[in-house]
């Protein structure tokens, strides 16, 4: 996508553009588009139900040039932060799989994928995870999604949650660094967590891309 929840910009030569906030605001990453060709997105079971979602068409799935910053404690960048995205269920339902705009840049080419409950705008209580999923497609491509599957997780109808995107603080996956392309339209509230916490946040033009699946009564 050629427009422009939770985490940045840096600036460095290989056609990387990265510029550091300042403050409560996370980090956001820019790159020139890989390749002009788009393969479509993931499909979705027919058995599954969307219960969240903030995709495009499955050949403009995501802003593929521009995201959120991923980067694990050990990342060679040395700065940690995690990202995630909301969601509130509009039925009752059982999660049992997220496909989420996480793309690749250095490191271990893994990252973990949960789901919390809300703390005050935040992630909470950890509801299932982590999943590992590995073999993520390159920052800067389109639009392949990071897909997770859970055991069924019930959600209820107009509370919100949080899928979130992290690595392990020590071993294989820390030095993780990647990026959670964002979707053309923003929403509010995300949150960032930059290894001492997760903490809410306001006040940035936009969103991670992802969906929530599962079934519905």
């Amino acid at each position: 996508m050629k427009k422009m929840l939770l985490l940045v910009s840096l600036s460095t030569l290989l056609n990387l553009t990265l510029s550091a906030q300042t403050g409560e605001g996370p980090r956001t990453v820019r790159t020139r588009e890989k390749s002009t060709i788009h393969v479509p997105a993931n499909d979705v079971s027919a058995a599954l139900t969307k219960i969240y979602g903030n995709l495009g068409s499955k050949t403009d799935a995501y802003n593929d040039t521009e995201g959120w910053s991923l980067s694990g404690p050990n990342a060679a960048d040395g700065f940690t932060q995690f990202v995630a995205m909301p969601f509130t269920p509009k039925i009752n339902a059982s999660v049992t799989q997220v496909q989420v705009a996480v793309q690749y840049r250095s490191g271990a080419n893994q990252i973990n994928l949960s789901i919390y409950t809300d703390s005050s705008g935040a992630p909470g209580t950890l509801l299932a995870g982590p999943v590992t999923v590995t073999n993520l497609p390159t920052f800067g491509t389109c639009c392949t999604l990071t897909v997770a599957n859970f055991s069924p997780v019930a959600v209820t109808a107009g509370v919100r949650y949080w899928v979130t995107a992290d690595t392990p603080s020590t071993g294989t996956g820390s030095d993780f660094e990647g990026v959670w392309d964002w979707a053309p339209k923003p929403i509010y509230p995300q949150a960032r967590n930059k290894g001492k916490g997760w903490v809410g946040f306001d006040g940035t033009p936009a969103e991670s891309a992802g969906e929530v699946l599962g079934t519905t009564p």
